[in-house]
């Protein structure tokens, strides 16, 4: 059976908004309830928070969870996970990012499922339909016919100069990686259109590497801003996959 972990890389010193990975919502730290929803996944054979703060590591150790200490000193979140994949061995890696307490667990399975069904990509990015562009936090992926992302962006992209565009796709954060391409990626200087967007995977596409996509349906954000953790402890006092973790 090949091995597939789920890595959430997280660290304590977020510019937006200040120590995030450790805010309250609903009685529970932001990266507890990551942690938790990606340990519901069932096609995950393990989950491992990493992070370089060790008051991030306490925390998740107090709450029973798996959490490896990293190098300070990376630029995103891939390299933080890519340093973990070189010491446990796994066939896919599958990037939980940290600041999406509202993750669906289902929606890290059929990642998984569709990239065993489609191993030619090297990373598989799903997408969220979005009727919105103009937000610069939200991240859109221009793909083409057979799933192939060919550009991410912060501006309305694709733009609907001629053509009126039913719907934009919203790069959802949680991400899949065969082996040798998280440990490629992690090797290779940051490109210029990564630095243009700051985008990391733009660094994937730039240098040749394979990236698919597929839609998820439901929806999932990023806690970047005050609004969106005012958002997260309102939607996470109804939410069904809580009910079934809370204290």
């Amino acid at each position: 059976m090949d091995k597939i972990i789920g890595l959430i890389p997280v660290r304590l010193n977020s510019k937006r908004l200040k120590q995030k990975a450790l805010l309250n919502i609903q009685g529970l730290p932001m990266i507890v309830h990551t942690l938790k929803r990606a340990l519901m996944a069932k096609k995950l054979n393990d989950v491992f928070v990493c992070t370089d703060s060790h008051k991030i590591k306490e925390v998740v150790e107090k709450h029973n969870g798996k959490c490896l200490l990293t190098k300070e000193n990376h630029r995103n979140g891939t390299e933080r996970i890519a340093e973990v994949a070189k010491k446990i061995k796994a066939k896919y890696y599958v990037d939980i990012q940290g600041d999406e307490p509202l993750i669906n667990p289902k929606h890290i399975d059929k990642l998984i499922d569709y990239h065993k069904k489609n191993n030619q990509f090297d990373i598989v990015v799903p997408f969220l339909k979005i009727k919105n562009a103009k937000n610069k936090n939200i991240v859109k992926i221009v793909s083409n016919e057979k799933n192939k992302i060919l550009f991410f962006s912060r501006s309305i992209i694709p733009n609907p100069f001629k053509k009126k565009i039913n719907y934009f796709k919203k790069h959802l954060s949680i991400i899949s990686f065969r082996r040798a391409a998280l440990l490629d990626f992690a090797k290779l200087k940051a490109s210029i259109n990564e630095l243009h967007e700051s985008i990391e995977l733009m660094r994937a596409i730039d240098n040749g590497l394979e990236l698919g996509t597929f839609e998820l349906i439901g929806d999932s954000f990023s806690v970047d801003i005050k609004r969106n953790y005012l958002d997260a402890i309102r939607f996470m006092k109804n939410d069904k996959t809580f009910k079934k973790y809370k204290i």
